[in-house]
């Protein structure tokens, strides 16, 4: 509980319970340490002002190691920018969160691991356009839930079914994919919605009918008149 003495005497007195705030001290169950805001709950209060990012390693046919930036906001789980390199330079970084929040959208937030891949040009960029880095606590994935559930999605969903060919064209199935995964893979943490929200069909528009996505390798479902 949250509340000290001070308003749960308030509290009481509001009631018509006339005892003095030192009883109220007295009797109170003292508390190891102060109640900070459990992880879970501030990733839940913050929802609409948290983004989450994280890499993918990704390798090609050819033995080379690709390496995919993603940026997820929390708020109906969209992939607002990802981006693939060879070679993940701190410039090339800090460029892909310009890239990410143009024209100030920026979130309040960015939760982020402690790789030391983000070094001080990218920590200056964050800065700059007005976001507040939170780092995880060492070898804990689980602080960043959405980002880590999300890559295993691409991997499970998407590259475990495709050779790699390239940059060029990890790039091209991402995009296909994650096209597909915004406008109609459900969620149920949003309700069984999409990201893009979809609307419901009703009976009347149609039969069902099955359409291609990602090249055959997922589908979806929608009405259409013959």
């Amino acid at each position: 509980m949250l509340w000290g003495a001070p308003r749960i005497h308030g509290e009481l007195l509001k009631l018509g319970i006339d005892v003095s705030q030192a009883t109220v001290s007295k009797y109170m169950v003292r508390l190891p340490k102060p109640p900070y805001q459990a992880w879970r709950t501030f990733l839940k209060n913050h929802t609409r002002q948290l983004a989450s990012i994280d890499f993918l390693v990704v390798a090609t046919a050819t033995f080379r190691v690709l390496f995919v930036l993603i940026v997820l906001a929390h708020h109906r789980r969209r992939v607002v920018h990802f981006n693939v390199t060879e070679h993940p330079t701190v410039l090339w970084k800090a460029e892909q969160i310009i890239q990410a929040f143009p024209d100030g959208t920026e979130p309040r937030y960015l939760l982020r691991d402690r790789d030391g891949i983000y070094r001080e040009a990218f920590r200056e960029r964050v800065k700059a356009i007005g976001m507040e880095e939170v780092i995880t606590a060492p070898w804990s994935p689980w602080q960043n839930p959405f980002v880590e559930c999300l890559l295993g999605t691409v991997r499970r969903n998407c590259l475990n079914h495709v050779i790699v060919l390239g940059e060029a064209h990890l790039r091209r199935t991402l995009t296909r994919y994650f096209r597909y995964y915004h406008k109609f893979r459900t969620h149920l943490s949003l309700e069984k919605d999409a990201p893009e929200p979809r609307a419901i069909q009703g009976t009347d528009l149609g039969p069902v009918i099955e359409v291609s996505e990602v090249g055959g390798l997922h589908h979806h479902y929608e009405r259409r008149t013959a």
